[in-house]
Order: structure tokens, then sequence, then C-alpha cells
């Protein structure tokens, strides 16, 4: 038996959109478990992800993208989720991109700087950088900005320096138990995770503006002999929007639930049987009750 204390804490991962912040989790779970995509702002809820590791357990919160768009309800409603998962937390990443900082990274780290919880610097997509020699200055710039626990340079894609990051932030934890089964992967429901999960693939497949103009529910989420019977329910804000998920004949939608439907497979270890349909909300996405309806109707927990 180790003489190590056992610590265990909550890990607010925080950053500007698209900069790697759900990709890094899903590697150090080990199983994907945040939607990802080449779009900024695919992550629109805190979303909790478990790590349980030999000294302790790692509970990591990921955020939505701290930007500087604030035009409508919905970059809003980002923007207080993101700062909101700050307010009981035990330590905070700053992910930021390898030899980048841009206003919106400087945006991030401002409202870090603000609380009072210790940030340690996740440097990500080092696998990127032609010229590694790059990395010290950056390394060396990044480091006058804020009094950092640490900076450490990542991949979240290839997974180089992801173990001594777990470390890092471990040895930054409370002494306590483990808050959670050693086996358990998040406290969200399946539900939601349904919901994400349709999300991914209307963000993956549809141009620049329509993922962001749609929103997922969950109408029906039955278990019966081992496998889920799932009904969803996809929100757009027009009517030209709908023709486009369901595509010529149905074919869109059906490829979309296809994919949807083989990566819950995947994550619920069970039979899935999905249906979606497809309704229009005008103007959701800039109207604040609208907008939370939508999000209470799969809330994370």
């Amino acid at each position: 038996m180790s003489d190590m204390p056992n610590r265990c804490g909550a890990i607010a991962l925080i950053g500007r959109p698209n900069v790697g912040k759900s990709t890094l989790l899903n590697r150090m779970l080990g199983q994907k478990l945040s939607i990802t995509s080449h779009k900024a702002q695919t992550t629109r809820d805190a979303i909790v992800g478990i790590k349980t590791r030999p000294g302790g357990q790692l509970v990591f919160v990921d955020t939505p993208g701290i930007h500087e768009r604030g035009d409508h309800a919905l970059n809003r409603k980002l923007n207080r989720a993101a700062r909101a998962a700050l307010s009981d937390v035990n330590l905070a990443v700053l992910v930021v991109e390898a030899v980048k900082f841009d206003a919106e990274d400087a945006l991030a780290l401002r409202v870090l700087a603000a609380e009072p919880s210790p940030v340690v610097v996740a440097i990500n997509k080092i696998d990127r950088l032609d010229n590694k020699e790059r990395l010290l200055p950056f390394l060396q710039e990044l480091a006058q900005r804020h009094p950092f626990v640490s900076l450490v340079p990542v991949s979240a894609r290839t997974g180089d320096g992801l173990e001594l990051l777990e470390q890092t932030l471990l040895a930054q934890l409370p002494e306590s138990d483990n808050w959670f089964p050693d086996d358990q992967l998040t406290d969200c429901s399946a539900r939601f995770l349904a919901a994400e999960l349709i999300r991914e693939q209307l963000v993956r497949r549809y141009g620049d503006e329509l993922p962001y103009q749609t929103a997922v529910t969950i109408e029906k989420f039955d278990e019966h002999r081992g496998r889920y019977r799932i009904n969803g329910l996809i929100w757009v804000e027009r009517d030209s929007q709908k023709g486009i998920i369901i595509g010529h004949g149905g074919a869109a939608l059906k490829a979309t639930a296809t994919a949807a439907r083989e990566a819950m497979q995947s994550l619920f270890e069970t039979s899935v049987h999905l249906e979606l349909w497809v309704k229009v909300r005008k103007g959701w996405t800039h109207d604040e009750t609208a907008l939370n309806a939508l999000s209470a109707a799969d809330a994370p927990r």
C-alpha cells in the first residue's frame, strides 16, 4: 500500500473555442465523452469527465470556449456556462495552442485571473510544430502573463505529455477520498449524452452557420430488454434549414441518425434504436426564453 495520500478534486478546462479542450478530455479519459468537431463552439454545456488513477481521482469539467462574440443569446449562454464552471473547482487548466495566443486566449486568462483557483497551462497541439525551437520563447512569454502553477506542453491528438499533465494536476488537488466509483466516467445522464451525440453529427455534417442554429432534445428514452429506444427532436430556426437537414427523400437525416446511433452504441455498450424528427422554432438562438427551454429539456444532470 502506498504511503502517498489520496487526492481528489474538480478541474475546469478553460480556453478559447476550438483549442482542443474536448479532445484533450477524451484522450485523458481513454474514451470519447465530449463531442468534437473542427468547428468552434461545439461544446455548449459544462460536461464532467472522471479519471481515476493511482493516487486519486481527477474530476474534469469541460467547458464551452470563451469567446468575444456576444451578439445573440446562444453566445452569451456559452460564455456564462464557462464562467460558472469556475465557481466550484479546485484547479483550472488553461488550454492554449502552441505558439499562438490571441485576443480570445487573453480573455480566457482574464476570466481565470479573477478567480482564486490556481491555474496550470496545457500548451496543446505541439505535434503540429514544424520547429520545436519556437516553443521555449512561447513558454517564457506565457510565464510572464500570470503566476501559473506549471506549464505543460501536450498533444491531445497523440497523447504526448498527458501523463505529466495528469501528475501535475493530481499533485495540486486536496487530500480526499475519491468522490465517485472507480469505474464511473461521468455524472451526465445517458439522455443528455444521446442528445450531444446527435448534435455532434449536425455540427460535423453541415456548413459553418447551420450547426449553430440547431438544438437537440430527447423526446423519449426507454430501455427494454437491454436495448435503448430513443426518439430525438432536432430544432432549427427556418423551414429551409429543416429541408437541408432532412435532405432529398430523407437521406441526410437517415445518415445523421445512423452515425449518431453507432456512436451511442459505442458509448452505451448496448443496442440502440434511434428515430429523429426535425421541427422549426423561429429565432430560438436570439431568444433567452426559448434557449433556456430547449437547454432545460436535456440538462446534463
